[in-house]
């Protein structure tokens, strides 16, 4: 049923192709006085869109077209010989299987087709002919759609060294990102650990003083606050890293999470396999801080977390039914999307004032 749906879907594609083909060469030989009209480039960069997309090629190649000159002009004239040969390989795919039908229909009435009176033999013999005829013409129109791609791929795709320098200037921003997000991150727990713990610990042992002077009531207070101590501790331990990653998953660590929100949290953890750690680390995280946002930020009265592998990569998406209206150039936020991109990943994140807020993460696993 797939192969089908693939084969009905080229088939669709080389027809199209072959109508689109006849109108650009149309475009073409009325425009020919007029190729360096601004309106003419524009027209021609709208066609080898359709063109690019009646493919399916990859974002790239439509990206490139913003600024590929007169590259779609080239491009419409050169496939115009391409799209008029799939348009003649569906027409004798199409004559092919309508004499086929003829042929058998007589056969089935006793009647004569072409002057002749089909017979067993004859029928037979026509219908393997035919069964290597469709073959050939099957194979023409994959080899055509295949033709079409790579023409357009290399007329239509980026330059390579233009891909290249891009490339590494995607590489330089995202290690200039993920330096910077390391030393918010950084920041923050030393921020933690001196507001929080460390003011905690000074109270603790000013109240272990004052017991140790007489005050043995006092006792109960500095364990409760040397509880609160362990428990703000483990709470750093974890955004440092979360050891419980190592041993049992993602699934379970966001299980924790839930556990440690302070709002309800709903997890749906689907991977048929653990992915590598840098990635399972940043999906972590990703969680981690979209439920803290929620929770202190958003009034949110439920997050639902879901988590799978789509296309080999780790697809996550928070949700949460808060009011909205999350910046994302705050210091989390943004901190998360230079994380993700470091992976080579993509970060999105949609919060309309009055809510509700999605935050979806897509890291590759390759």
């Amino acid at each position: 049923m797939r192969l089908a749906a693939e084969g009905l879907r080229l088939l669709g594609a080389v027809a199209f192709g072959a109508l689109t083909a006849l109108a650009e060469l149309a475009f073409l030989l009325l425009t020919l006085p007029f190729l360096g009209n601004p309106n003419v480039g524009a027209t021609a960069r709208r066609l080898a869109r359709l063109e690019a997309r009646r493919l399916r090629l990859d974002r790239a190649a439509l990206d490139a077209l913003d600024g590929a000159g007169n590259r779609p002009l080239g491009y419409l004239a050169a496939r115009a010989g391409l799209g008029v040969l799939g348009g003649l390989v569906i027409v004798l795919l199409v004559f092919g299987v309508g004499a086929g039908v003829l042929l058998v229909a007589a056969w089935v009435r006793g009647e004569p087709f072409d002057g002749m009176v089909p017979t067993v033999p004859l029928v037979a013999y026509a219908l393997l002919s035919g069964i290597v005829l469709l073959f050939l013409d099957l194979s023409g129109v994959a080899g055509v759609h295949a033709l079409e791609r790579r023409l357009a791929a290399h007329m239509l795709g980026p330059d390579p060294t233009e891909a290249l320098r891009r490339r590494i200037t995607e590489l330089a921003e995202s290690r200039a990102g993920v330096v910077t997000a390391v030393d918010a991150e950084r920041r923050r727990i030393e921020r933690d650990l001196h507001d929080g713990l460390q003011q905690r610990l000074v109270a603790l042992s000013m109240l272990v003083g004052r017991a140790r002077r007489g005050r043995p009531e006092l006792l109960e207070q500095a364990h409760q606050e040397a509880q609160q101590a362990l428990a703000e501790l483990r709470e750093v331990a974890w955004r440092v890293y979360p050891s419980g990653l190592d041993s049992l998953g993602l699934g379970e660590a966001l299980a924790g999470v839930a556990e440690r929100a302070g709002v309800p949290v709903k997890v749906t953890c689907d991977l048929p396999r653990r992915p590598p750690m840098a990635v399972e680390t940043a999906a972590y995280f990703v969680v981690c801080e979209a439920v803290t946002n929620a929770a202190k930020h958003a009034g949110a009265g439920l997050v639902t977390v879901d988590v799978r592998e789509r296309d080999g990569a780790v697809a996550v998406r928070v949700r949460d039914d808060g009011t909205g209206g999350a910046d994302a150039t705050g210091g989390g936020l943004s901190g998360l999307a230079r994380r993700v991109a470091a992976l080579d990943g993509r970060f999105e994140m949609d919060s309309p004032a009055g809510g509700p807020t999605t935050i979806t993460a897509v890291l590759p696993c390759g």
